[in-house]
Protein backbone atom coordinates (compact mmCIF):
# COMPACT_ATOMS: atom_id res chain seq x y z
CA UNK A 1 0.00 0.00 0.00
CA UNK A 2 1.18 3.24 -0.64
CA UNK A 3 1.74 5.54 1.62
CA UNK A 4 4.98 7.70 1.32
CA UNK A 5 5.54 10.52 -1.57
CA UNK A 6 8.55 12.48 -0.83
CA UNK A 7 9.89 14.81 -3.32
CA UNK A 8 14.30 16.34 -3.58
CA UNK A 9 15.61 19.71 -2.08
CA UNK A 10 18.54 20.32 -5.00
CA UNK A 11 21.13 21.18 -2.07
CA UNK A 12 23.98 21.18 -5.54
CA UNK A 13 21.67 23.52 -7.80
CA UNK A 14 18.49 23.07 -10.39
CA UNK A 15 18.65 23.23 -13.89
CA UNK A 16 16.81 22.19 -17.19
CA UNK A 17 19.28 20.85 -19.07
CA UNK A 18 21.84 18.27 -17.64
CA UNK A 19 25.67 18.47 -18.46
CA UNK A 20 26.25 22.34 -19.13
CA UNK A 21 25.77 25.46 -17.32
CA UNK A 22 22.70 26.86 -19.84
CA UNK A 23 19.80 27.51 -17.20
CA UNK A 24 21.74 26.77 -14.19
CA UNK A 25 20.45 27.85 -10.85
CA UNK A 26 22.51 28.21 -8.14
CA UNK A 27 21.90 27.30 -4.94
CA UNK A 28 19.86 30.47 -2.82
CA UNK A 29 18.33 29.82 0.21
CA UNK A 30 15.57 31.85 -1.37
CA UNK A 31 15.33 29.07 -3.91
CA UNK A 32 15.85 26.04 -1.90
CA UNK A 33 13.29 27.56 0.59
CA UNK A 34 10.56 28.30 -2.52
CA UNK A 35 10.88 24.74 -3.24
CA UNK A 36 10.66 23.11 0.10
CA UNK A 37 7.65 25.64 0.86
CA UNK A 38 6.00 24.36 -2.86
CA UNK A 39 6.52 20.39 -1.52
CA UNK A 40 4.82 21.18 1.61
CA UNK A 41 1.16 23.19 0.17
CA UNK A 42 1.52 20.54 -2.60
CA UNK A 43 0.84 17.57 -0.52
CA UNK A 44 4.07 15.81 -0.64
CA UNK A 45 5.24 13.77 2.59
CA UNK A 46 8.17 15.39 2.69
CA UNK A 47 11.75 15.76 1.01
CA UNK A 48 14.93 14.85 0.44
CA UNK A 49 17.93 17.16 1.61
CA UNK A 50 20.66 15.81 -0.20
CA UNK A 51 24.48 15.45 1.43
CA UNK A 52 28.14 15.31 -0.49
CA UNK A 53 30.95 17.91 -1.81
CA UNK A 54 29.20 19.74 -4.40
CA UNK A 55 25.68 20.15 -2.14
CA UNK A 56 24.82 22.63 0.81
CA UNK A 57 24.80 21.14 4.26
CA UNK A 58 21.90 18.82 4.22
CA UNK A 59 21.60 19.42 8.49
CA UNK A 60 21.83 23.48 8.16
CA UNK A 61 19.92 23.92 5.06
CA UNK A 62 16.79 21.55 6.70
CA UNK A 63 17.13 23.08 9.72
CA UNK A 64 16.42 26.89 8.30
CA UNK A 65 13.16 25.29 6.90
CA UNK A 66 11.26 23.76 9.66
CA UNK A 67 9.84 27.63 10.15
CA UNK A 68 9.05 27.93 7.25
CA UNK A 69 6.98 24.97 6.41
CA UNK A 70 4.10 22.79 8.19
CA UNK A 71 3.42 19.49 6.93
CA UNK A 72 6.45 18.38 5.22
CA UNK A 73 8.94 15.84 6.68
CA UNK A 74 12.29 16.25 6.28
CA UNK A 75 14.96 13.38 4.96
CA UNK A 76 18.20 14.75 6.04
CA UNK A 77 21.10 12.45 4.07
CA UNK A 78 24.30 11.77 6.71
CA UNK A 79 27.20 9.85 6.83
CA UNK A 80 27.84 7.80 10.31
CA UNK A 81 31.91 8.01 9.44
CA UNK A 82 31.44 11.89 9.58
CA UNK A 83 30.25 12.32 12.93
CA UNK A 84 30.29 10.28 16.08
CA UNK A 85 27.17 8.57 17.32
CA UNK A 86 26.30 10.67 19.92
CA UNK A 87 26.78 13.70 18.20
CA UNK A 88 24.28 12.81 15.72
CA UNK A 89 21.88 11.70 18.11
CA UNK A 90 22.05 15.11 19.80
CA UNK A 91 21.42 16.59 16.44
CA UNK A 92 19.02 14.17 15.42
CA UNK A 93 16.91 14.60 18.82
CA UNK A 94 17.13 18.39 18.73
CA UNK A 95 15.69 18.77 15.14
CA UNK A 96 12.91 16.43 15.71
CA UNK A 97 11.49 18.17 19.07
CA UNK A 98 12.06 21.20 17.34
CA UNK A 99 10.34 20.39 14.29
CA UNK A 100 7.78 18.81 15.85
CA UNK A 101 8.75 15.22 15.02
CA UNK A 102 8.93 15.86 11.10
CA UNK A 103 12.85 14.39 10.71
CA UNK A 104 13.45 10.96 8.99
CA UNK A 105 17.19 9.94 7.90
CA UNK A 106 18.96 8.61 5.23
CA UNK A 107 22.14 6.80 5.99
CA UNK A 108 24.65 7.20 3.55
CA UNK A 109 27.55 4.80 3.40
CA UNK A 110 28.42 4.16 -0.19
CA UNK A 111 30.06 7.11 -2.93
CA UNK A 112 33.53 8.21 -4.45
CA UNK A 113 36.18 7.26 -2.65
CA UNK A 114 38.30 10.64 -4.00
CA UNK A 115 35.48 12.92 -2.35
CA UNK A 116 35.50 10.92 0.37
CA UNK A 117 39.38 11.17 0.83
CA UNK A 118 38.59 14.79 1.10
CA UNK A 119 36.39 14.51 3.75
CA UNK A 120 39.54 12.41 6.01
CA UNK A 121 37.96 8.47 5.04
CA UNK A 122 40.51 5.73 3.87
CA UNK A 123 38.30 2.70 4.21
CA UNK A 124 37.54 0.64 1.90
CA UNK A 125 34.14 -0.26 0.52
CA UNK A 126 33.15 -3.24 3.34
CA UNK A 127 35.45 -1.46 6.33
CA UNK A 128 32.77 1.93 5.55
CA UNK A 129 29.52 -0.78 5.87
CA UNK A 130 31.55 -1.38 9.36
CA UNK A 131 31.54 1.57 10.39
CA UNK A 132 27.61 2.13 9.45
CA UNK A 133 26.62 -1.15 11.05
CA UNK A 134 28.95 0.04 14.64
CA UNK A 135 27.22 3.37 14.16
CA UNK A 136 23.62 2.00 14.28
CA UNK A 137 24.29 -0.27 17.14
CA UNK A 138 25.11 2.61 19.18
CA UNK A 139 22.61 5.45 17.76
CA UNK A 140 19.75 2.43 18.49
CA UNK A 141 21.37 2.20 22.31
CA UNK A 142 21.21 5.87 22.85
CA UNK A 143 17.66 6.08 22.06
CA UNK A 144 16.52 3.20 24.69
CA UNK A 145 17.26 6.33 27.19
CA UNK A 146 20.30 4.21 28.60
CA UNK A 147 23.96 5.08 29.15
CA UNK A 148 25.87 3.15 26.22
CA UNK A 149 29.33 1.24 26.63
CA UNK A 150 30.47 0.03 22.77
CA UNK A 151 34.12 -1.66 22.44
CA UNK A 152 34.11 -1.70 18.09
CA UNK A 153 36.73 -2.03 15.71
CA UNK A 154 35.82 1.03 14.50
CA UNK A 155 33.72 3.24 16.89
CA UNK A 156 34.60 3.53 20.91
CA UNK A 157 32.26 4.85 23.38
CA UNK A 158 32.34 5.13 27.12
CA UNK A 159 29.16 6.27 28.91
CA UNK A 160 27.57 7.54 26.09
CA UNK A 161 24.22 9.68 27.13
CA UNK A 162 21.40 11.17 25.52
CA UNK A 163 19.77 13.51 27.86
CA UNK A 164 16.99 14.53 25.70
CA UNK A 165 14.17 12.19 23.70
CA UNK A 166 13.55 13.04 19.96
CA UNK A 167 9.48 13.60 19.30
CA UNK A 168 9.57 10.59 17.24
CA UNK A 169 10.22 7.37 20.04
CA UNK A 170 12.10 5.67 20.09
CA UNK A 171 13.73 7.31 17.15
CA UNK A 172 12.89 9.16 13.71
CA UNK A 173 13.28 6.48 11.28
CA UNK A 174 15.93 5.65 9.38
CA UNK A 175 15.75 4.80 5.82
CA UNK A 176 19.09 3.02 3.81
CA UNK A 177 20.33 2.53 0.64
CA UNK A 178 22.96 -0.16 -1.08
CA UNK A 179 23.14 -3.06 -3.19
CA UNK A 180 26.23 -5.15 -2.17
CA UNK A 181 26.06 -7.74 0.50
CA UNK A 182 27.57 -5.90 2.74
CA UNK A 183 25.35 -3.20 2.36
CA UNK A 184 22.00 -5.54 3.07
CA UNK A 185 23.68 -6.86 5.81
CA UNK A 186 23.41 -3.69 7.54
CA UNK A 187 19.67 -3.30 6.43
CA UNK A 188 18.55 -6.10 7.73
CA UNK A 189 20.21 -5.76 11.39
CA UNK A 190 18.50 -1.94 11.13
CA UNK A 191 16.85 -0.05 8.91
CA UNK A 192 13.15 0.90 8.97
CA UNK A 193 13.07 1.82 4.98
CA UNK A 194 15.27 -0.06 2.38
CA UNK A 195 16.05 2.54 -0.41
CA UNK A 196 16.65 1.19 -3.58
CA UNK A 197 17.09 3.26 -6.72
CA UNK A 198 15.35 2.85 -9.81
CA UNK A 199 15.67 -0.14 -11.63
CA UNK A 200 13.55 -2.18 -13.94
CA UNK A 201 10.64 -4.14 -11.72
CA UNK A 202 12.27 -7.55 -12.54
CA UNK A 203 15.47 -6.02 -10.93
CA UNK A 204 13.69 -4.08 -7.93
CA UNK A 205 12.08 -7.38 -7.14
CA UNK A 206 14.85 -9.76 -7.12
CA UNK A 207 16.71 -6.97 -4.58
CA UNK A 208 13.54 -6.71 -2.22
CA UNK A 209 13.64 -10.60 -2.06
CA UNK A 210 17.11 -10.55 -1.02
CA UNK A 211 16.40 -7.96 1.28
CA UNK A 212 13.23 -9.61 3.05
CA UNK A 213 15.02 -12.75 3.70
CA UNK A 214 17.98 -10.75 4.72
CA UNK A 215 15.88 -9.13 7.41
CA UNK A 216 13.90 -12.23 8.55
CA UNK A 217 17.13 -13.59 9.61
CA UNK A 218 17.17 -11.44 12.24
CA UNK A 219 13.29 -11.70 13.30
CA UNK A 220 12.75 -7.91 11.38
CA UNK A 221 10.50 -6.39 8.88
CA UNK A 222 10.88 -3.26 6.93
CA UNK A 223 9.58 -1.05 4.40
CA UNK A 224 11.19 -0.50 0.99
CA UNK A 225 11.19 2.45 -1.18
CA UNK A 226 12.22 3.64 -4.71
CA UNK A 227 14.56 6.35 -5.70
CA UNK A 228 13.28 7.64 -9.15
CA UNK A 229 13.55 11.02 -11.24
CA UNK A 230 9.73 11.13 -13.01
CA UNK A 231 9.24 13.54 -16.55
CA UNK A 232 5.49 13.91 -16.72
CA UNK A 233 3.64 15.75 -19.09
CA UNK A 234 -0.01 15.59 -20.39
CA UNK A 235 1.06 13.15 -23.02
CA UNK A 236 3.42 10.14 -23.86
CA UNK A 237 4.91 12.04 -26.97
CA UNK A 238 5.42 15.48 -24.81
CA UNK A 239 6.97 13.27 -22.00
CA UNK A 240 9.71 11.87 -24.09
CA UNK A 241 10.55 14.91 -26.21
CA UNK A 242 10.89 16.71 -22.58
CA UNK A 243 13.08 14.00 -21.68
CA UNK A 244 15.36 14.16 -24.44
CA UNK A 245 15.78 17.59 -24.14
CA UNK A 246 17.61 17.53 -20.76
CA UNK A 247 20.15 16.13 -22.98
CA UNK A 248 19.83 18.58 -25.70
CA UNK A 249 23.03 19.97 -24.38
CA UNK A 250 25.35 16.81 -23.09
CA UNK A 251 27.79 16.26 -25.96
CA UNK A 252 29.50 12.95 -26.44
CA UNK A 253 32.34 14.83 -24.88
CA UNK A 254 30.46 15.92 -21.42
CA UNK A 255 29.55 12.18 -21.47
CA UNK A 256 32.43 10.83 -21.75
CA UNK A 257 34.08 12.95 -19.16
CA UNK A 258 31.00 12.14 -16.62
CA UNK A 259 31.01 7.97 -17.26
CA UNK A 260 34.82 8.24 -16.40
CA UNK A 261 34.26 10.49 -12.98
CA UNK A 262 31.76 7.73 -12.38
CA UNK A 263 33.91 5.04 -12.80
CA UNK A 264 35.89 5.79 -9.82
CA UNK A 265 32.96 5.15 -7.51
CA UNK A 266 33.44 2.00 -5.23
CA UNK A 267 29.46 1.63 -4.98
CA UNK A 268 27.55 -1.55 -5.98
CA UNK A 269 23.83 0.29 -6.56
CA UNK A 270 26.27 3.31 -8.67
CA UNK A 271 27.67 0.14 -11.00
CA UNK A 272 24.13 -1.39 -11.28
CA UNK A 273 23.02 2.47 -12.83
CA UNK A 274 25.70 2.87 -14.94
CA UNK A 275 25.09 -1.06 -16.07
CA UNK A 276 21.15 0.19 -17.80
CA UNK A 277 22.76 2.21 -20.12
CA UNK A 278 26.11 1.54 -20.86
CA UNK A 279 27.29 5.03 -21.91
CA UNK A 280 25.43 4.54 -24.58
CA UNK A 281 22.86 7.66 -25.83
CA UNK A 282 20.87 5.50 -28.10
CA UNK A 283 19.56 2.88 -26.06
CA UNK A 284 17.94 4.68 -22.96
CA UNK A 285 14.65 2.95 -22.55
CA UNK A 286 15.79 -0.01 -20.43
CA UNK A 287 12.28 -0.81 -19.02
CA UNK A 288 8.74 0.38 -20.68
CA UNK A 289 8.69 3.99 -19.98
CA UNK A 290 11.64 3.75 -17.67
CA UNK A 291 14.47 5.98 -18.98
CA UNK A 292 18.50 5.45 -17.83
CA UNK A 293 19.37 9.12 -19.57
CA UNK A 294 20.34 10.69 -16.38
CA UNK A 295 22.86 7.93 -15.50
CA UNK A 296 24.93 9.67 -18.03
CA UNK A 297 25.89 12.33 -16.76
CA UNK A 298 24.36 12.68 -13.21
CA UNK A 299 25.73 10.16 -10.22
CA UNK A 300 22.89 8.26 -8.04
CA UNK A 301 19.38 7.93 -9.45
CA UNK A 302 20.20 7.71 -13.28
CA UNK A 303 16.51 6.67 -14.28
CA UNK A 304 13.62 8.37 -14.73
CA UNK A 305 10.28 7.69 -15.07
CA UNK A 306 8.82 9.51 -18.59
CA UNK A 307 5.07 9.42 -19.83
CA UNK A 308 1.58 10.72 -19.84
CA UNK A 309 -0.14 11.10 -15.82
CA UNK A 310 -1.94 7.79 -17.12
CA UNK A 311 1.43 6.38 -17.57
CA UNK A 312 3.76 7.31 -14.76
CA UNK A 313 0.70 6.35 -12.18
CA UNK A 314 0.47 3.04 -13.65
CA UNK A 315 4.32 2.41 -13.23
CA UNK A 316 4.43 3.60 -9.62
CA UNK A 317 1.89 1.27 -8.75
CA UNK A 318 3.81 -1.35 -10.31
CA UNK A 319 6.99 -0.75 -7.50
CA UNK A 320 3.84 -0.42 -5.04
CA UNK A 321 2.85 -4.06 -5.86
CA UNK A 322 6.28 -5.45 -5.50
CA UNK A 323 6.29 -4.12 -2.00
CA UNK A 324 7.15 -0.29 -2.08
CA UNK A 325 5.36 2.08 0.00
CA UNK A 326 7.46 4.93 -0.11
CA UNK A 327 9.29 6.84 -3.19
CA UNK A 328 11.48 10.05 -3.16
CA UNK A 329 11.06 11.23 -6.46
CA UNK A 330 12.46 14.06 -8.40
CA UNK A 331 12.79 16.07 -12.13
CA UNK A 332 14.06 19.16 -13.37
CA UNK A 333 13.60 22.01 -13.07
CA UNK A 334 12.53 20.84 -9.19
CA UNK A 335 9.90 23.49 -8.24
CA UNK A 336 8.53 23.21 -11.84
CA UNK A 337 8.69 19.58 -11.75
CA UNK A 338 7.12 19.31 -8.56
CA UNK A 339 3.75 21.00 -9.54
CA UNK A 340 3.33 18.64 -12.45
CA UNK A 341 3.74 15.50 -10.36
CA UNK A 342 1.08 16.35 -7.55
CA UNK A 343 -1.38 18.23 -10.32
CA UNK A 344 -1.20 15.24 -13.04
CA UNK A 345 -0.18 11.92 -11.00
CA UNK A 346 -1.23 12.63 -7.65
CA UNK A 347 -4.76 12.37 -8.39
CA UNK A 348 -4.18 9.26 -10.08
CA UNK A 349 -3.25 7.40 -6.92
CA UNK A 350 -4.70 5.22 -4.55
CA UNK A 351 -5.71 7.65 -1.70
CA UNK A 352 -3.83 10.44 -2.45
CA UNK A 353 -5.73 13.27 -0.81
CA UNK A 354 -4.75 11.48 2.66
CA UNK A 355 -1.24 12.41 1.36
CA UNK A 356 -1.37 15.87 2.66
CA UNK A 357 -2.05 14.61 6.46
CA UNK A 358 0.26 11.24 5.79
CA UNK A 359 3.18 13.37 7.14
CA UNK A 360 1.85 14.05 10.66
CA UNK A 361 2.37 10.28 11.73
CA UNK A 362 4.26 9.81 14.22
CA UNK A 363 6.76 6.80 13.73
CA UNK A 364 7.27 4.00 16.20
CA UNK A 365 9.34 1.50 14.79
CA UNK A 366 10.20 -0.68 17.62
CA UNK A 367 7.66 0.61 20.64
CA UNK A 368 8.48 3.34 23.20
CA UNK A 369 11.72 2.70 25.54
CA UNK A 370 10.10 2.90 29.30
CA UNK A 371 12.85 5.34 30.52
CA UNK A 372 11.11 7.72 28.08
CA UNK A 373 7.71 7.27 28.59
Amino acid sequence: MLQDILWFVPGMGDTRYLGTQNTRRNTSHDYLATVAKTIDALGFSGALHPTGFGCEDSWVMASSMIPLTKRMKFLIAFRPGSLSPTLAARMAATFDRFSDGRLLLNIITGGDPVELAGDGMFLSHDERYEVTDEFLEVWRGLFTGQEVNFEGKHIQIKGGRLAFPPAQLPYPPLFFGGSSPAAIEVAAKHVDVYLTLGEPPKDTKEKFDRVRAAAAKYGRHMRFGVRLHVIVRETEEEAWKAANDLLKYASDDVIAQNQAHLARFDSVGQSRMASLHGGDRGSLEVSPNLWAGIGLVNKGVGTALVGSPEIVAARLMEYVELGADTFILSGYPHLEEAYRVAELVFPLLPDWQNMVGANNRVFHPAGIPSTWQ
